[in-house]
């Protein structure tokens, strides 16, 4: 499958289109990657450098693609943090365009503007994103900061959650980082069905793993796998890589990768809430 990426680029670690494109990649998929800010790390070192990419750049960068064929031949379209909030309408622009050709092309819409109660995104990049994006959304992978402000609810357990994921009237909602007592879940939500899947609670996690999570969880549907294969899919394989990356400042990609293609089943609760 070919998998159109626009999210950060890191020069260092595995944070945005650096961890999404090799987990897409180490699955098969061909992972096409356009930067809405290119910066030397995740903002978590001492020293950060790097811009946003200017939107001209991002549209002229796409329809390079396109006048070589190959946007017509995108399966999938997966969005993430972006830069400044005139991305948007270049992200928007380009899901109409691949639909406009293959209608049965999903868009993955990773809403990335905040986390742990507060919006770190440039201002109106949040509203931009469910204004723009969240309308033509066939995924959408908030975590529960994010979902909270996109429903408008307060979220405190994994009921609260599905309520909110309904709010967002998309085909299929996947909250992440959903409270659940004494462990932690992701929420997908699929019509009249929805799957919670729990592991424990691991502190002071690296970043990246919401983007991680988005990108595995695409792949497997793109696959072929049901709501709740995909949610386990992806839950699994983000939880022993976070675990094997206890300590660090950047998840292990490339030494744990075979639990992008083997998830450990065995580390994930997975049941059905409706």
């Amino acid at each position: 499958m070919n998998i159109l990426s626009i999210q950060s680029e890191v020069v260092y670690g595995h944070v945005g289109n650096r961890a999404a494109r090799f987990a897409l990649e180490r699955l098969g998929h061909a992972a096409w990657t356009v930067p809405t800010i290119l910066l030397s790390s995740h903002a978590g070192y001492a020293r950060v450098e790097g811009e946003a990419t200017n939107p001209d750049l991002m549209r002229r960068l796409i329809d390079g693609l396109d006048g070589n064929g190959w946007l017509g031949r995108c399966d999938a379209v997966l969005s993430g943090y972006l830069g400044h909030a005139d991305q948007a309408e270049v992200v928007a622009d380009v899901v109409r365009r691949v639909k406009a050709v293959n209608p049965r092309v999903l868009y993955c819409l990773d809403p990335v503007f905040g986390d742990s109660g507060r919006t770190y995104a440039k201002p109106g990049v949040a509203d931009a994103m469910a204004q723009k994006l969240l309308p033509l959304a066939d995924i959408v992978t908030p975590n529960i900061y994010e979902l909270s402000s996109l429903s408008n609810s307060a979220i405190g357990n994994p009921i609260d959650a599905l309520a909110a994921a309904k709010r967002l009237a998309r085909p299929i909602v996947v909250a992440t980082s959903v409270p659940a007592t004494d462990r932690i879940g992701a929420l997908a939500v699929e019509g009249g069905d929805a799957w919670l899947a729990t592991t424990p609670r691991l502190e002071s996690a690296p970043h990246g793993a919401g983007d991680l999570f988005a990108a595995l969880f695409l792949a497997a549907r793109l696959s072929g796998h049901a709501l709740p294969d995909a949610l386990a899919r992806a839950t699994a394989s983000v939880f022993h890589i976070l675990s094997a990356s206890a300590g660090s400042k950047e998840m292990r990609l490339p030494a744990e990768q075979d639990a992008l293609v083997n998830p450990p089943l065995s580390s994930v609760c997975l049941e059905r809430l409706a």
